[in-house]
């Protein structure tokens, strides 16, 4: 079953992994009571078996664990479902952690300390976006979108650059849609906030920050760059060979 039919035919399911018990208890709460199904873990192997067992819509996933970190439990994850969203929560807030975080897979992050209100947030934005819970379909309108040598599938969620496919996470792919709907328009890191995560978050501009960098890597790495930073205003796409400021 798909994550449509599951939405369908029964409650969304959540994999929360977290070895601190008040917390997983918490999060459980929180996820049923959006009417979700809550299913808990407190390791990562007994993530891994779970998440083989309930096949969940999604999950929230500890970096720090008793047994395996994790990014392996994310690496294992992907193995067996390269779409699953997951989301990440960690104290680890250094941008080099953050982004081990997003090259392993991971869709999204929250550091702790965290407001319940916010995880709930990210979860529900990656569970609309992956499908699952979605109160309409997705729009048929503009499922391709190109620019220069940069190709876009919205309906595939898939990436090329120059012809060659470019493996992009759920937000990586959200920012630079987004981005490739208005080419060359500068948006600040608030209005990224905004329509990526449908919220600002005060001191999560380093959020932008983030998967801007990782995507320069996955997209502009070794070519002419498409991506770039507008000092003190924000960040812009736009072709390889256009000159403009």
């Amino acid at each position: 079953m798909d994550a449509k039919g599951a939405a369908q035919d029964s409650p969304v399911r959540v994999l929360i992994v977290d070895d601190e018990p008040e917390l997983s208890a918490l999060l459980s709460a929180a996820v049923a009571d959006a009417g979700w199904q809550p299913y808990t873990a407190g390791n990562g192997h007994g993530a891994v078996r779970l998440a083989r067992a309930c096949a969940p819509d999604a999950v929230v996933l500890d970096w720090m664990l008793p047994d395996l970190d994790g990014l392996h439990v994310l690496r294992l994850l992907r193995h067996d479902n390269d779409r699953l969203p997951v989301l990440m929560l960690t104290a680890r807030d250094a941008l080099a952690h953050r982004l081990d975080g997003l090259s392993a897979g991971a869709d999204d992050y929250v550091t702790k300390p965290f407001a319940l209100e916010e995880v709930m947030l990210r979860l529900r934005g990656l569970l609309r976006r992956a499908g699952a819970g979605a109160a309409e379909p997705p729009p048929a309108q503009e499922a391709v979108r190109r620019l220069g040598d940069l190709v876009l599938s919205e309906n595939s969620r898939e990436a090329w650059r120059g012809g060659t496919p470019v493996k992009l996470t759920t937000k990586e792919f959200d920012l630079l849609w987004f981005l490739m709907g208005s080419p060359r328009q500068v948006f600040s890191k608030a209005q990224l906030l905004d329509h990526i995560w449908n919220s600002s978050f005060d001191g999560e501009g380093n959020l932008i920050e983030v998967y801007v960098y990782s995507l320069r890597s996955k997209i502009d790495k070794g070519r002419a760059p498409m991506i770039h930073t507008v000092r003190g205003l924000g960040y812009t796409l736009r072709p390889a060979d256009d000159g403009t400021c």
